[in-house]
């Protein structure tokens, strides 16, 4: 599935925090680039407002953050008060990782739009990202 190489959306893929596993993140930054989006990789350890600041420099439209630490509720809050004092509370935000069911709903009450667990298919990230970008 590939996307329009003219106007490519622009995508953030950061890991927020202390987790030092990197390989998922880079995996799916790889696949998002072969279909045709244009990726910003953060790096390891990017604290919420580093986040918020990349995102306000790149001018991305989606914001994609890969959480493995058990502290996705903790970050999200922090990174999206960051996005919001920054004024780029508008992106599209997505989180994937290791991501309990059960932390589903106050994710997307934070602003969280999407979550991908670790058994993602890439299609479906891909798919996922073209349909509410356009």
């Amino acid at each position: 599935m590939m996307t329009s190489k003219k106007n490519p959306v622009k995508i953030l893929v950061a890991k927020p925090g202390l987790d030092g596993h990197d390989v998922g993140a880079k995996v799916v930054a790889h696949a998002l680039r072969d279909a045709g989006f244009e990726v910003i990789y953060s790096g390891l350890h990017q604290s919420p407002k580093a986040i918020a600041n990349i995102a306000l420099q790149e001018d991305v439209q989606v914001i994609g953050l890969s959480i493995l630490s058990g502290a996705h509720i903790p970050l999200c809050t922090k990174i999206i008060q960051e996005l919001n004092q920054q004024n780029v509370h508008d992106r599209l935000l997505i989180v994937g990782g290791v991501i309990p069911e059960k932390d589903h709903e106050e994710l997307f009450k934070l602003g969280v739009s999407k979550i991908f667990p670790n058994e993602s298919k890439f299609d479906d990230i891909i798919q996922y990202i073209q349909e509410h970008t356009s």
